[in-house]
């Protein structure tokens, strides 16, 4: 194609809508259609990124390859469209203002008055036509954080008002709102559909699809409503009801032709066809699924699942393509003690050790791991996850009773887990810790092998401390193997306990690469084990 055709996605009456899950959706429709799609999100807050917010705040944070920490719906459109993202696919508030300074510091404006407009707005849309001038992509759509009517959102939706206009035919607008069932009317609400779109053309945008987020299906009379009084073609008024999974998203908009009338309205012609064979078969396994499989997710972040996000489709991926479904159960490491231990893991059939950041939680973390190692439980840990694997098989197997991570206990005399020499001297937090993907060379004769098939592997990272190669050695004689390391910094990436049915840590974070059509590899075997396990009993 050879222009880019922008696609931009706002929200209203209420957040969490699922506009990323929607933009993920669509992406995916035109995708099979065989046009280069990305998508891209812009969040309104002042942070520089989401990774010094807590998981309360934000959920959890994604880091892209090339070490971006970003928001959570980058995710969604990785595991939707089966691409990784960059740096340029996520932009905040604070990102903007930040480039602007900057050059006004530099003289940049040649001493004029910067402003919101034309200085930020100029900013964000640089920003958004960034992936377009790559010449990779056919498609690029924008998320707008937020929702129409906040403070925060308004140089946004000037902007998009902007490129309206200059981009002409190859710019589009998607609306999504939320129609409300009033249960004592029996009857579901419009009005704040209208009051929505209402407030979105005031501000100079006419949206040109809405997308009405339902519990159920609506008439095609309210559909008609919705299109007269919002200025909106009848065939442009597209339902996203609740399903079970967001998976099904994708279909519901194909069965109401979404991609056809987007493709419609920028003037390019209807071609190919929908090839939806591999996501159907996803579908058809997860609907079909009779067996359950049931996975302990141990973690200090349990009340909040959004914190563990890419860790729960991972292993929902994994179990889906292993014909089960999956019993996730949260079990908070704050609550954990030995007591209560055998009644909160003796049922299960695998236990997932989840990563995080400080102290708290910690001590339960390590009463699971010694439960689940003596009782032969598969287990895998992730990055924080890890580092307590191997400081519980410290204590508990070598004998070294105060072994602990710096992190913990700066004065321990076993410093197992320790902070990265490049770490040490740091004293800006953000954007700061060893982020991205790195390599990472796997042992032959190992689990970790066995599920990549490959002594060469590429994984993310998001963490400070690094397991202490000076107890390598140590390890390795008492039975826990270093069976993936760095091959440029030495640095231990993987540790398993061969002795074991399948006990497993990870310093890097699998889940961020885990897709519908392309389930990581570890979280496959990891739920292998799982079914093993459950067979066994």
């Amino acid at each position: 194609m050879a222009e880019t055709k922008y696609i931009f996605v706002t929200g209203g009456v209420v957040s969490s809508l699922g506009k990323g899950i929607v933009a993920a959706s669509l992406g995916k429709l035109l995708q099979t259609r065989g046009y280069k799609v990305t998508i891209q999100k812009f969040d309104p807050y002042i942070n520089i990124d989401p990774g010094t917010l807590n998981p309360y705040e934000h959920g959890e944070c994604y880091v892209t390859e090339d070490g971006r920490e970003t928001d959570l719906d980058l995710g969604h459109y990785e595991r939707f469209l089966n691409i990784p993202t960059s740096k340029a696919n996520n932009i905040t508030t604070g990102r903007i203002y930040q480039n602007v300074i900057n050059k006004e510091r530099k003289g940049d404006f040649l001493g004029k008055t910067v402003q919101v407009v034309p200085h930020i707005t100029d900013e964000i849309k640089r920003n958004i036509k960034i992936l377009g001038k790559t010449g990779k992509y056919d498609f690029v759509i924008t998320e707008i954080g937020g929702t129409v009517g906040d403070i925060e959102s308004l140089p946004y939706i000037e902007s998009v008002r902007q490129l309206r206009w200059e981009l002409g035919k190859n710019c589009l607008c998607i609306h999504l709102t939320y129609v409300p069932y009033i249960a004592a009317a029996k009857e579901v609400k419009t009005k704040p559909t209208q009051h929505s779109v209402k407030l979105l053309q005031e501000q100079g945008i006419q949206p040109n699809i809405l997308v009405l987020r339902t519990e159920k299906e609506l008439s095609k009379a309210i559909c008609r409503k919705v299109a007269l009084f919002c200025n909106v073609d009848e065939d442009a008024v597209i339902q996203s009801y609740d399903v079970p999974s967001i998976y099904e998203v994708p279909m519901i908009l194909a069965e109401q032709g979404m991609d056809k009338i987007i493709l419609q309205k920028m003037d390019l012609p209807v071609t190919g066809t929908l090839d939806l064979t591999r996501w159907k078969e996803f579908l058809n396994n997860m609907k079909t699924a009779t067996e359950t499989v049931t996975i302990g997710l141990v973690g200090k972040y349990v009340e909040l699942p959004d914190a563990y996000k890419s860790i729960n489709e991972s292993l929902f991926q994994a179990a889906t393509y292993h014909r089960r479904k999956l019993d996730l159960r949260y079990i908070h490491s704050e609550k954990l003690t030995e007591k209560n231990a055998g009644e909160l893991l003796s049922g299960l059939d695998g236990i997932l050790i989840a990563p995080g950041f400080g102290q708290r939680g910690i001590e339960g973390k390590f009463v699971a791991l010694k439960y689940a190692r003596e009782h032969n439980i598969p287990t895998f840990g992730v990055c924080l996850g890890m580092q307590c694997m191997v400081i519980e098989y410290a204590r508990n197997v070598l004998g070294l009773a105060d072994a602990n991570s710096t992190e913990m206990d700066s004065h321990t005399p076993h410093k197992i887990i320790d902070l990265m020499e490049e770490q040490k001297n740091l004293t800006v937090m953000g954007g700061s810790m060893r982020l991205g993907a790195y390599e990472c060379q796997v042992t032959k004769d190992s689990k970790a092998y066995a599920a990549y098939q490959s002594e060469r592997i590429k994984e993310r990272h998001r963490h400070r401390y690094e397991l202490n190669n000076e107890y390598k050695d140590l390890l390795e004689k008492n039975g826990m193997q270093c069976t993936g390391i760095n091959p440029d910094t030495g640095l231990i990436e993987i540790v398993e306990v061969p002795a074991l049915t399948w006990y497993l840590g990870t310093q890097f974070h699998p889940e961020y690469n885990s897709t519908v059509v392309n389930p990581n590899p570890l979280f496959l075997s990891f739920i292998q084990a799982a079914i093993d396990q459950q067979n066994k009993k």
